[in-house]
């Protein structure tokens, strides 16, 4: 099986450029119409994306029956157009069409205690719902950047399509395939300013296959990475989760304290890491439950080699 970072994203730049200039010309209305020609070619096409679709959708199926869920081609196809309709999101975000006013919050009265001191934060997020609206919440407190670590040059020039109508000055994408020695003071300084820090906890790295741990994850075991959690550790701040659903067309963001500061005992420390992966997991779960259409990790996600 490929690593998830080896597989093509076939047809999501260019097909977001055409979104792009669509809803820039005739805004969201109109989009829509363009909307379903991108996605059907995005699905037909990317065979692997199916699979992993149904494989996921199968395992929701188990905990939530009364949504009718099957793991169906359809159900599949539905996944794909809840996609489609995130990205359209992130181009209201970029234009201006969302704003603070538009957003629902959950625990968003501790999160900002913590930035009023001054402090730091480890933020752990994920591919479910849209992390986009953190160029909005940058707007929480007016000097406080937000910086990004992203994993792939795919995710890059995604992100750099996005920036070029992106008004924020305050977000910092920063592409990293594995942290050092040099990363980590990097991130130390940028927490010891009071900024945030952004990292997803729901892929697997894409170098050090052996930084990972198994966690469960829907009913079965699945691999998730060490790493933010070890970053964690070092940068001796408070970690939050941080998750974006939509809800009847509107946004709602939650923002869960995951712990003060991770401590990974010398004597301890596999078993410790292990707990703190499985608790991650679960809340993981726990928010997919909520809207499983809005989890885009479309590879094999549970695969163990």
């Amino acid at each position: 099986m490929k690593h998830w970072a080896q597989l093509e994203e076939r047809g999501i730049i260019w097909g977001m450029q055409l979104l792009l200039k669509v809803y820039l010309l005739f805004g969201r209305r109109i989009l829509q119409f363009f909307l379903y020609p991108v996605v059907s070619y995005y699905w037909l096409m990317n065979r692997t994306g199916r699979q992993a679709s149904r494989q996921y959708l199968q395992k929701v199926a188990a905990y939530l029956p009364e949504q009718g869920l099957q793991g169906s081609a359809y159900d599949s196809y539905r996944h794909f157009v809840s996609f489609s309709n995130a990205m359209i999101d992130k181009l209201a975000i970029l234009s201006g069409a969302m704003s603070l006013q538009d957003i629902e919050y959950h625990g968003r009265e501790t999160f900002v205690e913590h930035l009023k001191q001054g402090r730091g934060v480890l933020i752990l997020g994920s591919h479910l719902g849209n992390m986009e609206v953190l160029r909005v919440i940058a707007n929480l407190r007016s000097s406080v950047p937000v910086n990004i670590l992203v994993h792939t040059k795919h995710a890059v020039k995604f992100n750099a399509l996005l920036n070029r109508n992106s008004t924020s000055t305050r977000i910092n994408l920063m592409q990293v395939t594995h942290i050092n020695a040099a990363t980590a003071m990097l991130l130390q300084d940028k927490i010891d300013a009071g900024e945030l820090v952004v990292i997803a906890a729901d892929r697997t790295p894409v170098t050090g296959k052996n930084r990972v741990s198994s966690a469960v994850f829907l009913g079965d075991p699945a691999p998730f990475p060490q790493g933010p959690f070890i970053l964690a550790a070092l940068l001796k701040c408070p970690v939050y989760t941080l998750f974006c659903l939509k809800h009847q067309q509107r946004q709602a963001i939650y923002f869960d304290c995951f712990s003060d500061g991770l401590v990974l005992p010398r004597k301890h420390r596999e078993a410790a890491l292990q707990q703190y992966v499985q608790d991650y997991a679960a809340r993981l779960q726990y928010y997919c439950l909520k809207e499983p259409l809005q989890w885009f990790n479309f590879y094999d996600f549970w695969q163990t080699e």
